[in-house]
Parts: structure tokens; sequence; C-alpha cells
């Protein structure tokens, strides 16, 4: 994945940008980077924040670097920004998004007298360079990005830097967001929109679907007008945003509140019902009068003592499903901050598992002889949630229930980098369809299982619960979670878990 910051005003910038690039630090563990623009042209700093954050990377860059106007990236892939010298004239460029062309796209740079490419290792191609390639096939930068929105497959949204100010575009179905911050005499841009709140910035606009527009010091000028059709992707809100940030006006923490509060109604069995409700205030509905305290309805038979989040994401979501099953809300397991302060990830899966179980201290008293009702935000692998609730047993657990905080997760997204797997069957869900349908599966099969009424669906996530150990397992349900989000769902994307556009 990975985030961005901008910012251009009528003084030295560098400390904003330094502080609202760093705000984006959770979305991206390996390179970040800087540039700006002052008296002295373009200067840049990068570097790899694999084993370090990004500001002790970059805190002797702050004073050296001196500019009114700049970019800033965090990226779990190529490094940027980069700087570009063309027939457009020099500027930086910063990128989040995905390419899937990537071979016919550099085919046609070449025929278009685009003569090499900065090779990465393991032989690609970075990803923001090419995309520049793109928009220096043109007579202007804003010509440039819509030829780049048009003939990129996948989802790219683009920060270009100039000595005018800086050009913002946002994907062409704006899958991820831009915001607009203000404040005398500057404006910023930004992923997130908490990372300019404490720099004295305030809430100005956010960047429709496709839509480009070039910030200034003195304000914001539409170049291109947003589209109409947006899919802006579900999973910032159940776990890439930050709790802080809020997209399309939902907040995100507010949103997984309502994602726990949904869950707990379904295990308690009032979605819908109209005739009897099988505890306090549940559902609001006319049933909802008993002064007893609420219960899980006994069809169910499970009985959590307690209600935990998986930290950091699954915290908010156990807290929406406590406050609304009426079952206590408690942290079994502690993240060790002092020196896990942010989500560094190392690229060998065996030592994320490693790191994943480094971060997560537990605390006996809220175990031992507990049964336990997990939220996490998403089952992938289910490599480190299998181990944990194998831990949790062996630490005296009577009872681990599970409640992911999304559907399951059925095909790999193809619009941005949210994961580092290379193939669908990393998947836990694939690899269990493909024991039961063989090599080949149809798309109308796995469409069948990702309907949460059909067989194939009740008999996929019941294998999941035997193989990784759990007392129960229910995924959050789709039209759930697109009530939850509270945007229409034709605005959505939605395709990790259901494969349709």
């Amino acid at each position: 994945m990975g985030g961005f910051f901008g910012v251009t005003s009528k003084e030295n910038c560098v400390m904003d940008l330094f502080f609202g690039t760093d705000y984006h630090s959770h979305l991206g563990t390996r390179r970040g980077g800087m540039a700006v623009y002052g008296k002295k042209g373009f200067q840049r700093s990068i570097h790899n924040i694999e084993n370090s954050p990004f500001r002790t990377k970059f805190e002797r860059d702050v004073d050296e670097l001196k500019g009114t106007s700049g970019i800033g990236s965090i990226s779990d892939n190529e490094p940027q920004p980069l700087l570009i010298q063309s027939h457009l004239g020099s500027f930086a460029i910063v990128t989040v998004g995905k390419i899937n062309n990537e071979e016919s796209l550099i085919r046609y740079a070449y025929e278009n007298n685009h003569i090499h490419f900065m090779e990465m290792s393991g032989g690609r191609i970075n990803a923001t360079e090419l995309t520049a390639s793109i928009i220096t096939q043109k007579q202007s930068i804003v010509e440039g990005l819509l030829h780049a929105q048009e003939m990129i497959e996948g989802s790219m949204t683009i920060l270009i830097l100039t000595p005018e100010g800086i050009y913002a575009s946002r994907d062409r179905y704006g899958r991820t967001p831009v915001v607009i911050g203000r404040r005398d005499n500057a404006f910023c841009v930004s992923f997130e929109s908490f990372a300019y709140i404490n720099l004295g910035y305030h809430d100005y606009s956010e960047l429709g679907p496709g839509e480009i527009v070039l910030v200034t010091p003195e304000g914001i000028r539409s170049l291109s007008k947003p589209r109409n059709e947006m899919k802006i992707c579900s999973f910032l809100w159940v776990y890439y945003g930050y709790p802080t940030s809020g997209y399309e006006g939902v907040n995100v923490e507010e949103m997984r509140y309502r994602c726990g509060r949904i869950l707990a109604q379904r295990d308690m069995g009032c979605r819908g019902c109209t005739d009897a409700c099988p505890g306090k205030n549940a559902c609001g509905g006319p049933q909802a009068k008993s002064e007893e305290p609420s219960r899980m309805e006994e069809s169910s038979r499970i009985h959590p003592d307690i209600v935990a989040g998986v930290p950091d994401s699954g915290i908010a979501h156990a807290i929406g499903y406590a406050n609304e099953s009426g079952i206590p809300f408690a942290r079994p397991f502690i993240k060790y901050t002092p020196t896990w302060p942010r989500s560094f990830m190392p690229q060998n899966q065996s030592q994320r598992n490693l790191i994943a179980k480094m971060k997560l201290i537990p605390v006996d008293a809220l175990i031992r002889g507990k049964r336990l009702l997990l939220i996490d935000d998403s089952i992938v692998r289910g490599t480190q949630l299998g181990e944990t609730t194998e831990f949790l047993y062996q630490s005296g657990a009577k009872e681990v229930h599970i409640r992911p905080a999304c559907p399951p997760l059925l095909f790999g997204c193809k619009y941005l980098n949210f994961s580092r797997s290379n193939s669908d069957l990393d998947l836990i869900t694939r690899r269990i369809i493909r024991e039961r349908e063989g090599e080949q599966v149809s798309e109308e099969t796995l469409f069948d299982y990702a309907d949460p009424d059909s067989q194939n669906y009740k008999e996929m996530v019941e294998t999941i619960r035997k193989r990784l150990n759990f007392t129960s397992l229910k995924y959050h349900r789709l039209d759930d979670l697109t009530e939850s989000i509270g945007i229409a769902s034709e605005k959505l994307c939605t395709y990790c878990w259901s494969g349709k556009e």
C-alpha cells in the first residue's frame, strides 16, 4: 500500500511536510521520501524505513531541505518521490496504486520514443516512473494525467510537484481518497484526513473520482471535473484506515463500532427480528425492553465471558460488539509499543509471523478459565490467528470464538497493493476451495462460495473453523458490512470478497 502528503505555502513548508508524511507510516513499511521546491530548485531525500520509523530516518533532512512546497510518500513498494526532467519541465511525482497492464504500457512507452527505464531489484520497473512516462507523452501535465487515468488498468492516484504548485489527481474510480486541508497562506493534500489536523489545517474539500486540481498557496483550481462513478475501497474502513480518519464523510472508528454492533446483532439473532429480542436494547425494536442483561440466544450456544479485539484494528470492532451485546470488553493482549510503535513487517512470511507474535503480550488473568470472543479485521492466510488461538488454549482459555470484521477474502485485490501475496492460493479460503473443487474452479463456483446463504459457503467456513481450531467462527456478511460503512453499495469496491467489479 502507501500514503502521501503534500504542502504548498507562502513560507517554508518542510516541518509540515515532515510530520504530515510521518502520519502515513501505518500505510507502508519499506520506503519513505520527501521532495521540496524552493529557491534552490528541487531537493529530495529517500530512505529505507524497514528497520526504523520514518521520523528517525528523516530528522536530519528537515534541517537540510528548504522549500515552500513539497510532497512526501510512505511506500510498501517503489522508492519515491521521483524527480523527472522532461519536455513538460522538471517535476517531482508520487503515486499510490497498482498497475496491472505494466508490460503493455512499457511496450507502448518504447514505441513512443521512451528510451529506457531504471530497473529495480527483481527486474521490475518502478510504477511511479512508468506513470511519469505516460504523463510526459502528452503536451501538458493535465493532458498527461488524464491520459494516465485512461491507460492504466488498476488504480493510480498521483501527486505532481511543480514550480507553480501541486497537481493532485485522484484515481479514476476514487478507490483511494484525496483530501484537501487549509490554513492561512497554505493548503495541503493528503491521503489521510487526520494527518493535517495537528498542523493547524482544517478540512477544505475532498476530490471526487478522477478529479484533477492544482493546489497553490492561494487556492484550489479545478482542472478536470470528477467522474460520476465511484468505487472506493471498503477495506480502508475495515483495516487500513487510521481510526481518526474519515473517507467520503464516514469516520473509520465510528464505522468499526457499527461493524461490531451488527456482528453482535447477528449472534443474538436480532437482524431483522420482529417478534422477540433476546436482550436489552439489542436492536432497538419494539421488544427491546427487557431489564435483564443481554445474552447470546440459546441457539447460538455461545456465552463468552469477555469480548476482545486483536490489536490494533480489531479493538474498535470489539468495542462495538461489547456495547451492543452487554458482554464486557477486555484486553487479553497488550501491544508492546516501546519497540513496536508501528506496523513493521519484514518481507519474509515466517519472520512476519514471528513479529506478529512478539508484538502482543498476553494477560494471563484475562485468559485462564475464560470463554473469549475475539474480533480481528480479517483472516488472510490464517496462520497468525491459528497460532494465536492455539496459544490461548495453552494459556488456559476454555473457548475461543472468532468474528472477523469482514467477509471471507476470496479474491486478491486488483486495484491496490494491500497484500504481499503473489497468488490467490495464499488465501486460506482459496486453498480450501481448491481441496474441495480441484485445480480448475469456475467463476460461478467462486461466486457461490462468496454467498453467505449457500451450502458451499457454510461448509467452507466450517472447514476453516476446524482447521484453525476455533470454538466458533462467523464472518461479517457483505450486506452488513455495507450497512456498517453507510455508503451506497454501488459506490464501494468489494471485489476482494465478492469477485465482482
